[in-house]
């Protein structure tokens, strides 16, 4: 009894010691937990040293039952008294949010608004917050291609513009001083790199080939051809389409790049680092044309005769593959890069000549 006591004595004096201090850390509480998981969580995350007395402490507050699960942030030193409120009231627990390589703003506000719980109308406007687009110098009026793709911990009650800007935040860090360097050289802005980098992150399936998919452009663009690329298309029309069809090249859009040459104006979705890279470094070598084949890599060739050939054996590879699924009805949107014939047939546009 009296080495109970003392126990408890212990877990009372540990308990109030300290106070919060450094960066926040994350500690994960599984669902269905008990206050033992949650313990051994917080004491694998460096938040407290002894999880044995801070489950005895818990019992005696009465506190060792009502866990809730989740994913907190922390500060060292935080007395056990606030851990344990937090622990069963849920006081703290962080949102996170994943947002993929080639989301494009169409995709990250609702994913925002529904995950933190906010008025779609308001990330809209943190999106095109006039203050974020004059730092960045961005001449379009959103923030399209510079909310990084990356994992993020929301604390309860982040606001659009707080999430926006940590996104915006994220994006400065992660771009590197000798990527600027860099823009001279390659006579490119940093918003036109964007550009291209969103390109090649909705082209490119292997990442081998972001820098010769991004060479295949920059080749282009020395050319004075147009770029052709289906991707902007899709941005363009405004809703996805599972095909892109003749007759959506047609969009009047300053981002059809059938119809208007050089970079569309902007980005068309967040690119990551690596296509960033591939844009900036681009591959030495002088194809013009690519043709994607069923198992995500493309063929690259330099004259449209060459061209032609591969875009009718990737028609062959599509159509086998059609055959062995049974069905016909699901094509891919794009299998042709860069050329359009100067007579197009009607219909989808899989297997023709760029």
């Amino acid at each position: 009894m009296n080495v109970r006591r003392i126990a408890v004595g212990l877990a009372l004096l540990v308990a109030g010691c300290g106070s919060p201090h450094g960066r926040p850390v994350r500690v994960i509480v599984p669902p269905r937990s008990s206050l033992g998981v949650a313990a051994d969580s917080l004491a694998r995350a460096g938040i407290i040293s002894a999880p044995r007395l801070f489950r005895l402490y818990a019992k005696v507050r009465g506190g060792d039952r009502g866990i809730k699960a989740g994913t907190y942030l922390f500060q060292h030193g935080t007395s056990w008294g606030e851990l344990l409120d937090a622990l069963r009231g849920g006081k703290g627990i962080i949102v996170t949010i994943t947002v993929p390589e080639g989301f494009s703003t169409t995709q990250i506000e609702p994913l925002l608004a529904t995950r933190l719980g906010l008025p779609p109308d308001s990330v809209w406007a943190a999106v095109g917050d006039t203050a974020l687009l004059h730092r960045l110098d961005v001449p379009v009026p959103t923030l399209e291609g510079y909310l990084f793709p990356d994992t993020y911990n929301f604390p309860p009650g982040t606001s659009a513009r707080e999430a926006v800007l940590t996104m915006v935040r994220r994006f400065e860090q992660a771009w590197k001083p000798e990527w600027t360097a860099r823009l001279d050289t390659i006579a490119m802005s940093r918003h036109d790199v964007l550009a291209l980098a969103s390109i090649v992150e909705k082209e490119a399936k292997l990442p081998e080939e972001r820098p010769v998919i991004a060479a295949v452009y920059m080749n282009r663009l020395k050319h004075g051809m147009l770029l052709q690329a289906d991707p902007t298309v899709q941005y363009a029309l405004g809703v996805h389409q599972n095909r892109v069809l003749y007759k959506h090249l047609e969009v009047e859009s300053p981002y059809n790049t059938y119809k208007h040459k050089g970079l569309p104006p902007g980005p068309i979705a967040s690119p990551g680092a690596p296509s960033i890279v591939a844009s900036l470094y681009p591959a030495s070598v002088p194809y013009r044309y690519f043709v994607a084949l069923p198992d995500g890599h493309h063929e690259f060739r330099v004259d449209f005769g060459a061209h032609e050939r591969a875009v009718h054996e990737a028609r062959k590879a599509w159509d086998s593959l059609a055959s062995k699924q049974e069905s016909t009805s699901v094509k891919p949107e794009s299998v042709t890069k860069r050329a359009t014939p100067a007579k197009k047939p009607s219909g989808s546009r899989r297997g023709t000549g760029r």
